[in-house]
């Protein structure tokens, strides 16, 4: 159980300033996680890690010279919003370009999608590749769903020694992918983790079981088997990681057990013996291998085994010396403080004049966005019960956190171009809503925003520019497609009409009107669908005959936005263009 703390909800907030506080020569603090202290070499690609806290010395803990260059932090067990990663790989990048790393989950996925989308949008060429070794989490044919426990640290480190060597980020993307390709784990566990301020494990084991292949967000294996001694444990993991090794395996492996918690040194050091006499049985040469507590949760009971196959150009990097407050190979020479201005200062450079038709348009977005929070209130509570019949029931929360955080900061920023008001309305939305419908619309507003950007004058053009980004943001992230069941399903409609009607000469107010109407009509439809995508697919049959509800909410708020439109168009003042070429 955790019990040092004031305030359960800060308690990732409060353990990441202390975890700042002693360890300064390696890491300070920014919004959204940490970054080297020391400098980092211009031109050198900048390697971004991160995920839920609860896991040091996962993540934070592996930033310094050799590894990572930072990390972003989110709160217990759960992804850094996209506005957190973003502004952490700016602070990080320092001209090489980003590659982000991290564990294959969902909320992760989309958190870090939307930041890279948008970094990219910069001109700051980011690339990804996620984690997936553990083999409990999906078979060998599906490897890319596998989720990633604690493979992490050999993904990161070759990554890291690639970037700190001096290659580029193509070499660096290409070692990374080629190191998750040859890493497999598998974990167990004795009992369950307690999340600060609960009283009880998230599970428990049965007394006198063991769970095989837990998560490292307190997830439970996916079976229960009786308590082995350690040498059954040690035949249990190594035999099954040897039955799922990579097409090109050779004969030289890291081996790396990793206590979860509460498992003490002691035991783990005992069963690494066993293991490395059944490594060496089936003919494998260990190389400097790891043991002890490099990915945790929490105070689980439990560890877990990673085995990452070798070749000469991984073994090259995998020997890099690395030094990190959890982390350390080798030796490296000391490094000079970063100028701690750099890492908060505002880039002159990117302060914006907006012009009239940008400030402009801004406003009127930010009135959009208030007809947008009145709809999804007035709707809440059916929206949440629609949820609930195949899912958790948050959908109707979800969107009005979501959507009362982008419309409070979109306020705030009045006076400044369209562009900066939808992007600040975007992150606010993604981070206050959380999950995957505000990691979501969080992107599509953001790129709805870059697509608008700060312009001397606005045509139709711009409006079908910021329809399609919007789009393409959701179906980019997302992954959904038609008939999955999703806000998909009525989105590629809307935007499918809207450029049919603008495309045939219609006035975008008109457009808008066609694509809410095709919106609406196809979140009806999603009702005779079964879904194939998220918290709903387990529950297809519960969800036939009722429609989606992302794709019901999407319905709702572009009726809603054409409605407003036409009223303002009614009266003294144009809101959104009119039409083909006409200016704002």
């Amino acid at each position: 159980m955790t019990r040092i703390f004031d305030n359960p909800a800060d308690f990732a907030d409060d353990a990441l300033d202390g975890f700042v506080a002693a360890n300064r020569g390696y890491v300070a603090r920014v919004d959204g996680g940490v970054v080297r202290s020391t400098e980092v070499p211009t031109g050198q690609v900048a390697l971004v890690v991160g995920g839920g806290s609860g896991h040091y010395p996962a993540f934070a803990g592996l930033v310094g010279p050799g590894l990572a260059t930072a990390s972003a932090c989110g709160n217990m067990f759960a992804s850094p919003a996209a506005g957190q990663v973003y502004r952490v790989a700016k602070a990080a990048n320092a001209g090489g370009g980003v590659l982000l790393s991290y564990g294959n989950y969902a909320g992760d996925v989309l958190h870090f999608g939307q930041a890279q989308l948008r970094l990219n949008a910069e001109g700051i060429e980011t690339r990804t590749v996620t984690v997936t070794d553990d083999i409990a989490s999906a078979p060998l044919d599906q490897i890319e769903k596998r989720r990633g426990i604690a493979g992490d640290l050999t993904v990161f480190k070759i990554a890291g020694a690639a970037a700190e060597a001096g290659l580029d980020l193509d070499a660096v993307e290409r070692l990374a992918i080629k190191t998750n390709y040859r890493t497999r784990s598998l974990g167990v566990a004795f009992d369950g983790c307690t999340l600060p301020g609960a009283s009880d494990p998230l599970f428990h084991v049965p007394a006198g079981q063991m769970s095989l292949g837990l998560g490292i967000h307190g997830e439970p294996g996916i079976s229960e088997h009786k308590m082995p001694t350690a040498s059954e444990l040690a035949e249990l993991l190594v035999s099954k990681l040897l039955n799922d090794k990579p097409d090109d395996a050779g004969n030289r492996v890291v081996a790396i057990v990793n206590g979860l918690g509460t498992v003490k040194y002691d035991e783990l050091f005992l069963l690494f013996g066993k293991i490395d006499k059944l490594l060496g049985k089936a003919g494998l040469t260990v190389v400097e291998p790891g043991c002890g507590e490099l990915v945790t949760s929490l105070d689980m009971s439990g560890l877990s085994l990673t085995l990452l196959w070798l070749d000469e150009e991984l073994e090259q990097y995998w020997a890099a010396p690395a030094d990190t407050p959890a982390f350390r190979k080798g030796n490296l020479a000391p490094r000079p403080p970063r100028n701690q201005a750099s890492v908060t200062a505002v880039d002159e450079s990117d302060v914006e004049q907006p012009t009239e038709a940008a400030a402009e348009l801004g406003r009127q977005a930010v009135a959009v966005l208030a007809q947008v929070r009145d709809v999804v209130v007035e709707h809440e509570g059916e929206l949440g019960k629609l949820d609930a019949i195949a899912g958790d029931g948050d959908h109707g929360i979800g969107m009005r956190r979501g959507v009362e955080a982008a419309f409070t900061a979109a306020e705030t920023a009045i006076g400044a171009s369209v562009g900066r008001i939808l992007t600040a309305a975007g992150e606010a939305w993604s981070e206050r809503a959380g999950g995957t419908s505000g990691a979501l619309w969080g992107s599509a507003i953001i790129a709805a925003g870059q697509a608008l950007g700060n312009k001397a004058g606005y045509s139709g053009e711009d409006a079908a520019a910021a329809v399609t980004g919007f789009v393409d943001a959701i179906t980019e992230l997302g992954k959904a497609e038609p008939g999955d069941k999703t806000m998909v399903d009525a989105l590629l409609p809307y935007r499918d009409a809207f450029l049919t009607e603008f495309d045939a000469g219609a006035p975008v107010d008109r457009a808008l009107a066609a694509a809410a109407a095709a919106a609406e009509s196809a979140a009806a439809e999603t009702a005779r669908l079964r879904p194939l995508k998220g918290r709903a697919r387990p529950l297809a049959e519960k969800s036939l005959g009722h429609p989606d509800p992302g794709a019901v909410s999407f319905g709702l708020i572009t009726a809603r936005i054409s409605q407003h439109i036409d009223a303002q168009l009614g009266g003294s003042q144009p809101a959104l263009p009119a039409g083909n070429g006409v200016q704002a």
